[in-house]
């Protein structure tokens, strides 16, 4: 978790971005997280009711303050989508909990901050399509279920296939990876499918889960993805959508190298990368 300070941190120090850059958002409300969860399961939260198999399926011991992180993470996202919008990119520097299924937390997921900013961006008429580009390690297993029938919802996930979660709803578009692939297959596998979603659903917003997991040095991925290959696979999808005009927000999702600068570092460039694709948008 310290991993969030320290992007922030990096960021100031690096000059990719300044204090003014950064707004804290708003907690999301629990009408937000009923647009995707069943009104049990947010109950459960709010008062602190989650069985033990709740509990358990969440991976992470239930506290107040744990659920209002997660309210407050989610709300960043909504903000994030909101400021795509506007300006052309938006960052959460937190969220991409995509394990998170409607009636339940899965995965050290409570709630599905990324089926939630889209689906408050429908709900609002903000857009009237959206897309989840899922670049994590693991595939977004609760997204996928959210959505699924959901025709304004294109969800794509490219994700190692023998790695979390063992059950695997299907997502709009799946790319199942073995293990230890290299950028040299990645890549182009990742480029044929971002112009498929793109071009296929036509999304007037796209939520990009920019997980730094598939690096080859990630605790718990198995893929060989180097910095130099998520720089690509960044501009791979930041490109795609800034050519076609379509706006993006970002969250970070995954990210535990051995070395927490590493994620550190992959996560600070692809914000800076974010960043500067919504430079470009705005003088374009």
């Amino acid at each position: 978790m310290v991993k969030y300070r320290l992007i922030h941190a990096r960021l100031l120090e690096t000059g990719v971005a300044t204090a003014g850059d950064f707004t804290e958002p708003e907690p999301a409300t629990p009408d937000d997280a009923r647009l995707v969860h069943t009104a049990g399961y947010v109950e459960k939260l709010l008062t602190g009711t989650l069985s033990p198999l709740d509990i358990a399926t969440l991976e992470l011991p239930y506290s107040a303050e744990l659920v209002e992180a997660a309210f407050l993470g989610a709300g960043g996202t909504i903000g994030a989508v909101r400021s795509s919008l506007e300006r052309g990119v938006g960052v959460n520097l937190a969220g991409g909990f995509h394990h998170a299924y409607a009636d339940h937390g899965e995965g050290f997921c409570v709630l599905n901050d990324v089926a939630m900013g889209v689906a408050r961006a429908l709900e609002d008429g903000l857009v009237r399509r959206a897309a989840v580009i899922d670049c994590d390690v693991h595939q977004g297993n609760g997204t996928a279920s959210i959505f699924g029938g959901d025709d304004r919802v294109f969800t794509f996930s490219i994700h190692q296939e023998y790695n979390y979660p063992a059950i695997k709803p299907p997502s709009d578009l799946d790319v199942g990876l073995p293990n230890d692939v290299k950028g040299s297959v990645y890549l182009p596998l990742l480029e044929d499918a971002v112009r498929k979603v793109l071009d296929g659903h036509e999304p007037e917003m796209v939520l990009y889960v920019a997980g730094a997991d598939p690096y080859r040095g990630d605790l718990l991925g198995g893929l060989a993805l180097t910095k130099a290959d998520l720089a690509a696979r960044d501009r791979i999808v930041m490109e795609n959508c800034t050519e076609r005009g379509v706006p993006f927000a970002v969250t970070l999702a995954g990210g535990y190298a051995a070395d927490t600068d590493d994620t550190v570092e992959i996560q600070a460039a692809t914000i800076g990368a974010a960043l500067a694709a919504g430079e470009g948008s705005q003088r374009a």
